[in-house]
């Protein structure tokens, strides 16, 4: 692993001013920690990133600097504080029917396949690999239902998941503002989601309909994967522009064991399919891909 963080330099310089000066040597404990913890690539380019994420819970704890906040944070008594500095330190942005030509591609290339296949007994597996706070499998739910309304009638699943429990916990609400939806059609917004106050503020609410055909779950994608039978669909999203390219590679690989002939994965605008695993898919439209298997000494 290199994160970029040259261990020759001054371990003591400032990369990042303000309340708790961030250094150097806080920065490289960080970045491998994080790495080693989810995969994340840090270098020094992200210090004010890292510093304006931190500093504020570094003050709501009372510690005095980065350094004691690092020492916490790797020993075992720190273990709940190392997860909440991973909930910090992910990006969570998303929103209903992001990078929307896949779910134009998803309803018309792929769902009329499987909603075939579940008429006739058999079951479809989608997973969104970093579901973030519930839009993007709200919204493959959302699109399974303009083609099958009835689908949550047949073996149709959806599974979410993240590595961050309070934004899965978000997600199993699954309430927005008003500005969230501004995606979603009248006509789905009429029919899936419903106006709900909490905590005293106006939101929309996902219904009962679409929910029940997602199952979230907390799941580390540098962990092992708890899964028996493959995905038809893999969503995975601007998520490995966050890794480096060994740790790509592997994510790819790992996907295209989970894949059957003829799968999908989808994956976001400014990422690609790369390593040993470009060679068993097709791509199929802009970040789309189809899972051949097609390659020497491979058995499918």
């Amino acid at each position: 692993m290199s994160l970029a963080i040259d261990p020759r330099r001054n371990q003591e310089e400032i990369l990042a001013g303000g309340e708790f000066p961030l250094m150097r040597k806080d920065l490289a404990d960080i970045a491998a920690m994080i790495y080693s913890d989810a995969g994340i690539y840090l270098n020094e380019t992200k210090a004010s990133l890292v510093y304006s994420r931190l500093s504020k819970h570094i003050r709501q704890l009372g510690l005095k600097n980065f350094r004691t906040y690092c020492e916490l944070v790797s020993s075992p008594a720190g273990a709940a504080e190392r997860r909440e500095m991973l909930s910090y330190l992910t990006t969570n942005f998303t929103r209903f029917f992001r990078e929307n030509h896949h779910f134009d591609h998803l309803r018309t290339e792929v769902l009329p396949g499987l909603v075939s296949r579940l008429k006739a007994g058999g079951r479809a597996r989608i997973w969104s690999a970093a579901s973030s706070d519930g839009q993007e499998p709200y919204s493959i739910a959302l699109t399974a239902l303009s083609v099958m309304p009835n689908i949550a009638d047949y073996d149709f699943k959806i599974l979410a998941t993240d590595i961050d429990p309070k934004i899965l916990a978000a997600a199993r609400l699954g309430a927005y503002d008003e500005g969230s939806l501004e995606t979603v059609s009248p006509q789905m917004r009429k029919q899936y989601f419903q106006q709900v106050s909490i905590d005293g503020k106006p939101k929309w609410q996902v219904t009962d309909p679409v929910k029940r055909l997602i199952t979230y779950n907390e799941l580390n994608l540098m962990a092992n994967w708890p899964f028996k039978g493959k995905f038809d669909i893999i969503f995975c999203r601007n998520v490995v522009i966050y890794f480096d390219e060994p740790t790509q590679m592997r994510i790819w690989s790992r996907f295209s064991e989970l894949l059957p002939d003829g799968g999908h994965l989808y994956i976001g605008h400014s990422e690609r399919v790369s390593g040993d695993a470009k060679a068993l898919f097709e791509n199929t439209g802009i970040t789309t891909y189809k899972f051949t298997g097609k390659t020497a000494g491979r058995r499918v």
